[in-house]
């Protein structure tokens, strides 16, 4: 099983802090001692009190059943503890051993129903206008190659390659390609 973080990774210290504060927190808020969450999450106490202190790097299957049994997201352990948006995470949550090997948990929404997963090509001055999605339903942007105009309601964001956005679909919206080459984005529609 992969660790969330290689151990000489630069990036190691802070999404470590940000587990071991929120697992710490979350644990204090579901009333458990470090016994009560390892034998309710079948973590070792030992794990449990190394994760907590951040000096323990630490297996995505045993963080999904420390978040199981505290009943929170994965997302919830590893976002910053003082994050403004909820939904914006942009951690660090897997580097491999070899550089460049990595996957970072840009956004967390929830879902009734189900996830769309969509690739989409707009040349340029190409526009795309969506029809409004019904109440509490959501869209995630990730733009890999140009730069795409997201437009909302009232308003609009300019997205170059690696920025991500999510915003409520339930307003008028679409996309809009201003560059002067083809952009790339996958979407996400989250129902």
């Amino acid at each position: 099983m992969s660790n969330i973080v290689h151990k000489d990774n630069v990036q190691r210290a802070s999404v470590l802090q940000h587990v071991s504060l929120n697992v710490r927190r979350l644990r204090h808020a579901a009333g458990l001692s470090q016994s009560a969450l390892a034998e309710k999450s079948d973590v070792s106490r030992r794990m449990l009190v190394a994760i907590e202190a951040g000096e323990k790097n630490v297996s995505l299957g045993t963080l999904d059943r420390v978040a199981e049994a505290l009943n929170v997201a994965f997302s919830d352990l590893i976002q910053a503890p003082d994050s403004r948006d909820p939904s914006r995470i942009n951690e660090l949550a897997w580097a491999g051993a070899i550089p460049g090997s990595k996957a970072v948990l840009l956004a967390k929404a929830e879902a009734c129903r189900e996830v769309e997963l969509w690739e989409w090509s707009l040349e340029p001055g190409e526009v795309y206008h969506s029809e409004c999605d019904a109440v509490g339903w959501s869209e995630q942007i990730y733009v890999f190659e140009g730069c795409l105009t997201v437009f909302f309601g009232d308003h609009q964001r300019r997205l170059e390659s690696g920025d991500f956005f999510m915003f409520a679909s339930h307003v008028p919206h679409g996309y809009r390609n201003d560059g002067s080459r083809a952009t790339r984005f996958v979407r996400n529609v989250v129902i």
